[in-house]
């Protein structure tokens, strides 16, 4: 076959239809060589007991046996009070009720890298200028339960 024969399409905007077709379509060929990755999102929510205002928050998902942390935020006033902590806690007991073992995310060198540590986080890769003076961490948490 030959390039010829299709056509690049570079796209801003996709169709929902389409990428939805691409990633099923990934999931299907996922399931044929590993294990159902059962994925399933998850978000924990700290709210005003007042006004029940979302104050923080954490959302991820679970799948392959691994809890996938993608946002963690706080608002500023909360900060360094345990909540955080909280937070993570809250979202590790849901992914080991549904059989995870292991937690892995990302965060920035200007972002909260020491938490994860204290919380038993490891780095395990970084990519530097990324943004620009700064680095992206990967960490990971073996061993939830």
């Amino acid at each position: 076959m030959s390039m010829e024969e299709y056509k690049l399409s570079v796209e801003a905007e996709p169709d929902p239809q389409e990428v939805q077709f691409v990633v099923g379509r990934l999931i299907s060929y996922n399931t044929s060589k590993a294990e159902p990755e059962n994925y399933k999102p998850l978000a924990v929510f700290l709210r005003d007991a007042a006004e029940s205002a979302v104050v923080g928050g954490l959302l991820g998902y679970t799948h392959w046996g691994w809890l996938y942390l993608s946002h963690v935020w706080l608002t500023e006033k909360l900060r360094g009070g345990g909540y955080g902590r909280r937070l993570i806690e809250a979202a590790e007991r849901e992914a080991v009720s549904r059989g995870c073992r292991h937690a892995y995310l990302e965060t920035h060198s200007f972002q909260a890298r020491g938490f994860y540590e204290k919380l038993g986080y490891e780095v395990f890769g970084a990519l530097e200028d990324y943004p620009a003076g700064e680095t992206r961490y990967f960490l990971r948490k073996r061993n939830l339960a």
